[in-house]
């Protein structure tokens, strides 16, 4: 597993010690970023290899990883994997296990990318966490929230998207910001130092809702590029 080597200056992630302590810490004076640092048993990329090719997201289940050929290590990764999923379970959670291939691209070129490989924070409408870990393949990254800027408070991508809406800078306007994600979506200023979640930490992080305690916390997705080893991912 990928050693976690987080900006040793910035204080809105919080270290715990195990899953509970993950479970059972509420985000509060400014953190909006939990890990569970691990090393974890087994061989992911074993799993991988048996999974064999294939295009976009396949979501896995435990009959087909359970049927997968593999030796002792790879099925103790497979045994974390669908641990990981039953601890989430557990929680009323609903975690999902993913083989990325590639992900989907925008399709309309625009002002403001809305794929996951722009940076962006997930929005609920009622409290609510994400919960992420990448077992195989390149990690997420996370942008600082004070090296970053929303795309529509650019003044250019503004205008942009008021001539796409064609009308004032009103509240019909910010409803349509928010109903095409545009306002989800953040620029890394100049002097940012984006970092990588790393491989087999699992990850708790802020999503923007209302009431919300901390601002939420800003992401992306991996890019996905030819030659590549598909990314092994728990997403909730």
């Amino acid at each position: 597993m990928t050693l976690l080597n987080l900006p040793p200056d910035y204080s809105r992630i919080r270290r715990v010690q195990s899953f509970f302590e993950l479970v059972a810490t509420s985000f509060a004076d400014s953190v909006n970023a939990q890990c569970w640092e691990r090393t974890l048993p087994g061989d992911f990329g074993e799993v991988v290899a048996q999974l064999g090719g294939g295009e976009g997201i396949v979501t896995l289940d435990e009959k087909r990883l359970r049927a997968l050929k593999v030796n002792a290590a790879g099925r103790a990764a497979i045994g974390v994997m669908l641990k990981d999923q039953r601890l989430l379970r557990e929680r009323e959670l609903d975690p999902v296990l993913n083989c990325i291939y590639d992900y989907p691209r925008d399709k309309e070129l625009g002002p403001v990318s809305t794929d996951v490989f722009s940076f962006h924070v997930d929005s609920a409408q009622v409290p609510a966490d994400t919960w992420l870990c990448t077992y195989h393949g390149p990690a997420s990254e996370c942008l600082r929230n004070d090296e970053a800027a929303r795309r529509v408070d650019c003044c250019e991508t503004r205008t942009e998207l008021l001539q796409q809406f064609g009308g004032e800078d009103n509240d019909d306007f910010r409803a349509f910001l928010a109903e095409h994600c545009y306002d989800l979506h953040y620029a890394a200023l100049p002097q940012a130092r984006p970092f990588s979640f790393g491989v087999g930490h699992l990850w708790r992080i802020a999503c923007d809702y209302p009431g919300s305690p901390v601002p939420p916390c800003i992401h992306r997705a991996p890019e996905t590029l030819p030659g590549q080893p598909p990314r092994l991912l728990l997403i909730s």
